[in-house]
């Protein structure tokens, strides 16, 4: 993976890095190594095209924090929780897509209640769950759309707020 220097993302504020992701396992990669910098209470939003790399992101984010059971799409079912196998947090991930808008639509998924204890992961977030904490990490991944083998992914990671004020997203690209 490389990263090279990332410039500000439009209309967000915080620390950003951009890193190339070069086939799947690197995006595993990735997200083994996001689980380190991760704790209870941590939002991710993950936003991307279809077939980006958000679930094998998010698979890696599983590994990583040690959590009970496969991490798939959760598309058909909204939300998964996996538990942790350890002292760490469980891993709640949702799957936003068919979602309308708005957090009056996810109220039922009771995030707000999941959240002070758990890592919450929401593929197709944006616009849907900012209301929850302003401290969240942003998570874009661009592919080639079309009819492409490019694996190579361009994932941009921003840090909002007091949370993420400190953390230093450079390890990401080690």
């Amino acid at each position: 993976m490389e990263a090279p220097a990332a410039p500000h993302v439009p209309g967000e504020s915080g620390a950003s890095l951009q890193i190339t992701v070069q086939s799947p396992g690197q995006m595993l990669e990735l997200g083994r190594r996001l689980a380190k910098l991760l704790r209870a209470g941590d939002l991710v939003m993950l936003n991307g095209e279809l077939g980006a790399g958000k679930t094998t992101l998010t698979r890696g984010l599983g590994e990583g924090l040690g959590v009970r059971g496969a991490v798939t799409s959760p598309t058909f079912v909204i939300a998964r929780v996996h538990p942790s196998l350890g002292e760490g947090p469980p891993l709640v991930h949702v799957d936003a897509y068919r979602l309308g808008g708005g957090l009056d639509e996810m109220e039922d998924l009771d995030l707000d209640v999941s959240l002070p204890d758990s890592v919450i992961v929401v593929e197709w977030g944006e616009g849907k769950v900012e209301e929850l904490t302003d401290d969240r990490l942003n998570v874009v991944i661009h592919r080639a759309v079309g009819d492409t083998t490019d694996e190579v992914r361009h994932v941009t990671v921003t840090g909002l707020g007091e949370r993420w004020a400190a953390v230093e997203l450079g390890v990401l690209s080690a």
